[in-house]
């Protein structure tokens, strides 16, 4: 949906890799996301050395995950607003600091759950600030040709981040405490995002603060105002944020429904993990495809593809009974999804101005985080009433009427406004 440019020597990974400020920012990203994962695994690992009531004990690990995902729903959008009246580099600094400090005092703290859960519920409230101060501060410190590019390199590493910080957080962390025992899990996990503060405050940016209001002072609710007026106007950029709500929704439930799949494919039902990697090493590669070569694709017409790819390999998986065929058709599920979200994060930030770019990014979390909520409770059920079967067309028809609505209801106005 972006157009099409002609390349040019400043555009593509070279480009990104010679500019320090893209560098230090998606340095600082990359020990934060890891971060963000290790601490869910050591969270859930904490929970043997503290004292849980009874009643909670049995499902201690939902608890923990409850806590570490309401606030993105709460003040997803507060944070937005926060973060268009100061420096975000200031904001993304001062919340790794902040995530880093409060995960230091958990050894020195009561081992009750309700501190645990305390702690983790502060933290995940601190890191709604950090998210769209991160995705705001792109196009701060990239040209706009290399917009696309480096969105594709955030959406590896996030999707990177996620397979490795889950694949190595359990083993690093024993080895960490076999080594010394005391704290040693806690100073790992705030060392990583300590190392992420100091990646962002090496990164230097220009930034406008929108000072046409008499004073500083946030009124939520005409800040609130502001950013629904603007979304409900620019039909592009809303738009693109509920392609990016439908593809994380469907991202969400696959995780759930892979469980069954991998009894279809001949695996064992913990094994579900690998068609999840494959799903995130074929959303690697198709951002990396679009990292080099994007620039030179007419984009106008990757979401539709995406949409229309996943939704034929979801009607597919409904046959499948193959590893391999499997596995491949999680690969090219996940590339599709890599032709939706690379571009529509990349629109969202092109034609929204500097000043309301932490708003729209806190709706945007707001928005994604509720649709990931959704499948996470209903996909479940809905899988152990119907079937495997109904349930994955049910959501191949949902991805295809989603994409052809979406993608009709903007392409004219999109090629008007180029």
């Amino acid at each position: 949906m972006i157009p099409a440019k002609t390349p040019t020597e400043a555009s593509g990974f070279k480009a990104l890799l010679k500019n320090r400020p893209f560098l230090f920012l998606w340095l600082g990203q990359i020990f934060s996301q890891v971060a963000d994962k290790v601490l869910l695994v050591m969270s859930i690992a904490l929970l043997t050395s503290y004292h849980i009531p009874i009643k909670y004990a049995a499902s201690s690990s939902s608890y923990v995950m409850i806590a570490s995902t309401i606030p993105a729903i709460l003040f997803g959008v507060a944070a937005g607003i926060f973060v268009d009246r100061h420096r975000k580099k200031k904001i993304m600094v001062i919340s790794n600091i902040i995530r880093g400090l409060l995960i230091l005092l958990l050894p020195i703290l009561p081992k009750e759950f309700a501190i645990l859960l305390f702690i983790i519920f502060v933290i995940s409230i601190v890191s709604q600030a950090f998210t769209p101060a991160e995705q705001s501060a792109i196009p701060l410190v990239v040209k706009s040709e290399n917009l696309l590019t480096a969105n594709a390199l955030f959406t590896t590493t996030q999707m990177a981040s996620l397979i490795v910080g889950f694949a190595i957080g359990e083993p690093i962390l024993t080895a960490v405490k076999n080594i010394s025992k005391d704290g040693s899990q806690e100073i790992l996990v705030a060392s990583l995002y300590f190392i992420a503060a100091i990646s962002g405050q090496l990164v230097r940016m220009d930034e406008t603060l929108d000072m046409s209001r008499h004073d500083r002072r946030i009124n939520p609710w005409n800040e609130l105002k502001i950013g629904f007026e603007y979304l409900r106007s620019n039909k592009i950029v809303l738009n693109a944020m509920v392609q990016l709500a439908v593809l994380f929704s469907t991202i969400a439930a696959l995780p759930i429904l892979s469980i069954k799949l991998t009894e279809e494919v001949g695996l064992e039902p913990k094994q579900f993990g690998f068609l999840v990697a494959a799903m995130g090493i074929g959303l690697v590669l198709g951002a990396g495809v679009l990292g080099h070569w994007g620039n030179r694709i007419q984009q106008k017409s990757l979401p539709l593809i995406g949409f229309i790819g996943m939704s034929i390999v979801l009607a597919i998986f409904t046959f499948v009974n193959n590893l391999w065929i499997g596995l491949l058709c999680a690969g090219i599920l996940g590339f599709g999804a890599s032709l939706i979200a690379v571009p529509m994060q990349t629109l969202i930030q092109e034609k929204t101005p500097e000043s309301m770019r932490g708003k729209v990014f806190g709706f945007q979390n707001n928005a994604v985080n509720i649709a990931v909520a959704i499948p996470l409770i209903i996909t479940g059920p809905l899988t152990d009433r119907f079937g495997l079967q109904p349930v994955l067309w049910g959501i191949s028809i949902i991805v295809t009427i989603a994409g052809i609505w979406t993608w009709n209801s903007t392409r004219h106005v999109l090629e008007d406004a180029l």
